[in-house]
């Protein structure tokens, strides 16, 4: 799955899309990795599942990443993208 990352938010939301990628909004800001440990969890969140769970395959320091989740939360996922 593909997620877009809005670091610096008010406060953290999971769903919506942009460019057919689930979009995350964090607090945190964009140093360090926060902004991407913060959306992991996030999303392993919203996704019910567990963080360790979550795979980040490519993205690391871009606003957009590919992130590997587990079969059983597709549907959830899903759920999210069309969420506002």
């Amino acid at each position: 799955m593909t997620i877009r990352v809005r670091p610096g938010a008010g406060r953290t939301a999971v769903g919506g899309s942009y460019d057919g990628a689930l979009v995350v909004r964090v607090a945190a800001r964009a140093v360090d990795g926060r902004a991407t440990e913060a959306a992991l969890r996030a999303v392993a969140d919203a996704l019910g599942v567990r963080r360790r769970e979550l795979t980040l395959v490519t993205g690391a320091t871009s606003r957009t990443k590919v992130v590997e989740i587990p079969d059983g939360a597709a549907a959830a996922y899903d759920g999210l993208l069309s969420s506002v």
